[in-house]
């Protein structure tokens, strides 16, 4: 029987509704009966997501509503944020136990979640830019559920500034579109490029709209904010870690069409993300604090991400989000547990690698990975620079510790091991291109080598790092301080906007 094509439609926004309603009625509850109002939205959502999921891959017919469409790579991160978003509830209504304001804390909650799925589901620049611009306005509340810690202050106040700009070149993308296009509809948008090139209002909208997810997405200059969220509870960090953060990819794998045509925005996205890569990647070595090297993580791993939408790995680039996704969900909420496993360590170090396998190991991996790309996966782009690059990412799977002829055995096991887990990692990754993702790739081939040096250059400072650490000391408080960036930043943020982000002192 055929279904009504509005009710797919409606069940695609079915989670934002839920959400929202949870926003409207927590603050009018006592704590308890907000968490079960929390938990019973958020299990509807679930279930609504998963629903929509499943008619998108079944085909069903969706009548679009008025600046909405339900697309099946929207109906996969809608599933994604709302999994998460039920557990980190669970989580918290434990972790908050006992504090105050916890009405507050799950109506902010769900007010960010009914945004994210709308965004998922904005098919109109007017829609787009409302519901990015509420992301930020009600995460805000989360952020500074701390009022009285300075550094909460501070890194809101800093997203506030970045999250303005990026409003007003999403307004200015929109307006060159619009006029352009004589309509705020992608599919309209979509229409138009498919007529012929872009005109240059339209490759100014794609410039405004690359630089915008920059900062949504906290690259460089403006990521310190990331660091400094750290004082809020670790269940936003989680949230804002594993989903929020990850809303620049999903706009980017959105606006693929458009990218594809302007070559200056997928080399701003490519270089942005590489220097975010290489700074975040060699600052996160140096870092002690858990919270803090999984925060300088994600700076690294959006870096990435962005990179990799710039050029033009799309299919890549939403296997990585959905995979970073998890991992750092699972890392912050699991943080309680870092400190034994790092006291674990410490009484028992590991050795540090031998000088021969830092050189090795990319050359071991490179034919491996070069090998998995061969598999018979229908439809998959895999240029050849982006298995190097692969293979000098996964090369320290590859390590083995500098040890007498006694223990070659040893060695040789675990290069065994490095290689069958490079090979896993390379078929994983070709099989995800085999999923119905609703995605197309168009690697840029001129860009492409250009990352994989860079990353060369990154895999040779952390080599260098591994066999000569006390010739790079001084570099390590450079690395340790993130360079001063976000001091430069901080500052200008400071003058464009002052603002009071230290508590009032009293007697």
């Amino acid at each position: 029987m055929d279904l009504p094509p509005l009710l797919p439609a409606a069940v695609a926004l079915l989670p934002a509704l839920a959400m929202f309603a949870v926003a409207l009625l927590a603050p009018r509850a006592d704590a308890p009966v907000a968490w079960r109002r929390w938990h019973w939205a958020s299990g509807t959502a679930l279930l609504a997501a998963l629903a929509s999921l499943v008619l998108q891959l079944a085909g069903v017919a969706t009548a679009p509503l008025p600046g909405l469409a339900a697309t099946l790579t929207g109906a996969w991160v809608a599933l994604l944020v709302q999994g998460l978003a039920t557990v980190i509830g669970g989580f918290s209504s434990r972790y908050l136990d006992g504090e105050a304001g916890q009405p507050c804390f799950v109506a902010a909650l769900g007010g960010v979640l009914a945004a994210v799925h709308l965004l998922l589901l904005a098919d109109h620049w007017l829609v787009l830019i409302a519901a990015w611009a509420a992301v930020g306005v009600v995460l805000q509340r989360l952020l500074c559920f701390y009022p009285e810690r300075p550094f909460a202050l501070l890194a809101a106040h800093k997203k506030r500034l970045a999250d303005r700009l990026a409003d007003v070149l999403l307004v200015v993308a929109a307006a060159l579109a619009w006029h352009e296009v004589g309509s705020g509809s992608f599919a309209d948008l979509w229409r138009h490029l498919e007529a012929g090139p872009p005109s240059p209002a339209l490759q100014a909208a794609a410039l405004c709209l690359a630089a915008a997810v920059v900062l949504r997405t906290a690259l460089l200059p403006v990521h310190g904010w990331l660091m400094q969220v750290m004082e809020a509870p670790t269940p936003v960090s989680a949230l804002l870690h594993a989903g929020v953060v990850n809303l620049g990819g999903v706009v980017l794998i959105r606006f693929a069409p458009l990218l594809e045509t302007v070559p200056a925005a997928r080399w701003l996205l490519v270089g942005l993300g590489l220097a975010t890569a290489l700074l975040a990647g060699l600052v996160m070595l140096t870092r002690v604090s858990i919270k803090l090297r999984l925060a300088w993580s994600t700076a690294a791993q959006m870096g990435f991400m962005v990179m990799e939408c710039g050029l033009g790995l799309y299919t890549l680039a939403l296997l990585h989000l959905l995979g970073h996704s998890l991992y750092k969900a699972h890392a912050f909420l699991s943080a309680s547990g870092a400190v034994a496993q790092a006291r674990a360590r410490d009484m028992r170090p590991p050795a540090p690698p031998s000088a021969a396998s830092l050189l090795a190991a990319p050359v071991l991996a490179a034919p491996v990975l070069a090998a998995a790309a061969l598999l018979p996966v229908a439809g998959v782009a895999w240029p050849w620079w982006w298995s190097a690059l692969l293979a000098l990412a996964w090369a320290p799977m590859l390590w083995w510790p500098a040890t007498r002829s006694a223990d070659a055995p040893g060695a040789l096991r675990r290069v065994l091991a490095g290689l069958a887990m490079v090979a896993l990692l390379g078929a994983a990754a070709l099989a995800g291109h085999a999923l119905p993702f609703g995605v197309h790739d168009a690697p840029d081939a001129s860009a492409g080598p250009v990352a994989l040096a860079a990353m060369a250059l990154l895999y040779a400072g952390l080599a260098l790092l591994q066999a000569r650490p006390q010739a790079l000391a001084g570099w390590r408080r450079w690395s340790y301080a993130g360079f001063y960036v976000d001091e430069y930043a901080t500052r200008a943020t400071l003058r464009l906007w002052p603002t009071r982000w230290t508590p009032a002192s009293t007697d």
